[in-house]
């Protein structure tokens, strides 16, 4: 026997996520996460003077809860019934997933560049880079769409899929937190350098298995896209000064896989940062690689499930064959 029900969890939520993304109208749990991080910040600030022990409060409390809430959710659903349970456990894992909206959007930024819509482009892709977007010209509106979609690819979609596969739909909650927790204050701003050192310190590591996951799920996808498998493997690797960041990875294999060069300079809140070249240009950034990234990061996701399903089914039978 196997554990059926985690498999067919992860296979109907990406099917879900595919199908239909996070629509509007219905309450996502980031919400409800960002409202208790807001909440939690403010009562840990007034109470304590040590900014670095009060975010790492924050963080453990957060996750905790988040992962907490989940369990008892799917618990108390699964008491009424075994389907309200499943049907509950399939819904929040969904909710972990972003392959339809990261699409989504980046499609709207594609479509404004081939629309000669530079103002529009500019606004679309703020809606998914945290970089200063006003000034950007279509090259840079490119390579920014680019990068997201790497970066995004690992954030919300393959790592929630290692966590699924670590501590089940709990654990893709948990990480979801910790994520969202990054991009609320673990920026190197004046008001979370110290406050948000825990949130950020534990974002990398939470994804540091899974930034080297996404290494061979790019390498296969892009063979499967008809791209070169070698040149995804080695830019996903060929880090500068022989660093291997997170995000990184899988923006080194996109480069390598569309052909382009990533990275440079960009502008936070009018101040320059300057990031590593990443990948060859061989080919331009024009607004044909977008739709070739977006064609590389749903193969991208289809492989990372793949891959998931299989070791949640060899796991499931390793626990098995240990009860007997």
């Amino acid at each position: 026997m196997v554990c059926v029900p985690d498999f067919v969890t992860l296979a109907l939520a990406y099917t879900t996520d595919l199908a239909i993304g996070d629509p509007r109208w219905i309450p996502h749990p980031v919400r409800g996460i960002g409202f208790l991080a807001e909440w939690g910040e403010r009562l840990l600030r007034q109470a304590m003077r040590w900014e670095r022990m009060a975010g790492a409060m924050l963080v453990i409390a957060v996750v905790g809860i988040s992962a907490l809430a989940a369990w008892w959710i799917m618990t108390t659903c699964s008491a009424f019934s075994v389907v309200a349970g499943f049907i509950t456990g399939t819904v929040l894992l969904c909710t972990c997933l972003s392959t339809r909206d990261l699409a989504r959007e980046s499609w709207q930024v594609l479509r404004a560049l081939e629309a000669d819509d530079l103002p529009r482009a500019r606004r679309q892709v703020a809606r998914i880079v945290g970089r200063d977007t006003n000034h950007l010209d279509r090259p840079e509106i490119v390579r920014a769409t680019l990068e997201t979609i790497a970066e995004s690819t690992l954030d919300g979609i393959l790592s929630p899929l290692f966590f699924f596969l670590l501590g089940g739909v709990p654990g893709a909650v948990a990480y979801k937190a910790i994520n969202t927790l990054d991009s609320m204050i673990g920026h190197r701003s004046a008001r979370y350098i110290n406050f948000g050192w825990a949130a950020a310190t534990l974002d990398t590591a939470a994804n540091w298995l899974p930034a080297r996951w996404s290494a061979v799920v790019f390498t296969v996808a892009s063979r499967l896209c008809g791209y070169s498998a070698r040149n995804t493997w080695m830019a996903a690797w060929r880090q500068p000064y022989g660093t291997v960041p997170n995000a990184g990875i899988p923006e080194g294999a996109l480069a390598g896989a569309l052909g382009v060069r990533l990275g440079g300079a960009n502008w936070y809140q009018g101040r320059a940062v300057t990031m590593p070249f990443l990948g060859e240009p061989h080919r331009p950034l024009e607004p044909e690689r977008i739709r070739e990234a977006i064609r590389l990061m749903y193969a991208a996701s289809w492989v990372g499930v793949v891959m998931t399903l299989m070791a949640v089914l060899v796991k499931s039978t390793l626990r098995v064959g240990t009860t007997w």
